[in-house]
């Protein structure tokens, strides 16, 4: 299994969630979070916003599904056919198990 942590932007987040329902993993945790990335935030004028608002979204995949669910999102976040800076990012980590609290239940 593997944990996929997409940061996107606020506004893409609604197609991304959409896009992964449709796509059978409706299971993901949303997050509003701040942060920049390598553009160092957006200048406009003489003002600097070096925290933007980006959302980040959580979901545990099985390995099978990893490339097919981060396509999903590449596809529901890009902004354009070519994208932009600020679009985000997709960090994959390995999960060694999971439990679910109500039964107790361990998954590996």
């Amino acid at each position: 299994m593997y944990l996929l942590r997409a940061i996107v932007r606020t506004e893409k987040s609604p197609a991304v969630m959409t896009a992964l329902l449709n796509a059978g993993f409706p299971a993901v945790t949303k997050i509003p979070v701040f942060g920049r990335g390598r553009q160092r935030g957006l200048k406009v004028g003489n003002v600097t916003y070096d925290e933007l608002p980006k959302d980040l979204l959580m979901i545990v995949i099985k390995e099978r599904d990893k490339d097919y669910v981060i396509e999903t999102i590449i596809e529901a976040a890009r902004s354009g056919s070519e994208g932009q800076f600020g679009d985000g990012k997709i960090f994959v980590t390995p999960v060694e198990e999971t439990y679910t609290i109500s039964s107790g239940k361990v998954e590996k």
